[in-house]
C-alpha cells in the first residue's frame, strides 16, 4: 500500500478533520498548524493570528482508493474557498483557505483544477485559495484530535461541523467509508 500527504486548511482544523475522517482511502487526519514562521506554535499563539499558521488537517490517503484531486474536490465542497482569511463566524488568517503542496504533481493538480472552477465560474466570486509549497507542520495539542468525535453535541459540532458533513455526505456520497 502506498500513501500520499496532502496538507489542508479550510478554516477551523475540527471541520476539516470531521469531514476527512470519513473518506475511503484516508488512513489518518492530524490537525495542526502549517505555513507559519514560530516554531511549535501553541493554539492560543495561532489563535492571535500573529505566527503565519494556517489551522490545517494532515490528510494521509492511499492514492489507489482515492486521488488527490477527489481529496481537492472534497476539500473545495466542504468550505468557501471565496472568503478570505475566513470560515463563518472563524477570522483571520489562521483560517485561510490553503493548499500546501508536497510535489510539483500536486501543485500542478491545485492550480489546474482552481483554473477550471474559476474559467466555469463555479463560485461566482474569486477563489482566493491559496497554493503555498510546504514548508512545515506542527501537530496540534491532543484536546483538539477527533474533536467532533469526542464533542459532537457541543454547539459549535452541530452549529458549523455537523452541516458541512450533511453537505459532503449529500455531495460525495460514493466517497464515503460504510
Amino acid at each position: 500500500m502506498s500513501e500520499e500527504v496532502a496538507i489542508l486548511g479550510a478554516g477551523c482544523f475540527w471541520c476539516t478533520e470531521a469531514a476527512f475522517q470519513q473518506i475511503k482511502g484516508v488512513k489518518e487526519v492530524v490537525p495542526g498548524y502549517a505555513g507559519g514562521h514560530v516554531e511549535k506554535p501553541t493554539y492560543q499563539q495561532v489563535c492571535r493570528g500573529n505566527t503565519g499558521h494556517a489551522e490545517v488537517g494532515k490528510i494521509t490517503f492511499d492514492p489507489e482508493e482515492v486521488s488527490y484531486a477527489e481529496i481537492l474536490e472534497i476539500f473545495f465542497s466542504i468550505h468557501d474557498p471565496t472568503s478570505l482569511n475566513r470560515q463563518g463566524a472563524d477570522a483571520g488568517e489562521q483560517y485561510r483557505s490553503v493548499i500546501f503542496y508536497m510535489s510539483p504533481e500536486q501543485e500542478k493538480t491545485a492550480r489546474e483544477m482552481i483554473k477550471k472552477m474559476e474559467e466555469e465560474h463555479v463560485y461566482g466570486k474569486p477563489i482566493v485559495t491559496s497554493v503555498e509549497a510546504f514548508t512545515n507542520f506542527f501537530e496540534a495539542e491532543d484536546y483538539h484530535k477527533n474533536y467532533y468525535k469526542n464533542n459532537s453535541r457541543e454547539p459549535y459540532c452541530q452549529l458549523v461541523i455537523s452541516p458541512k458533513l450533511k453537505k459532503l455526505q449529500k455531495h460525495h456520497p460514493e466517497s464515503l467509508k460504510l
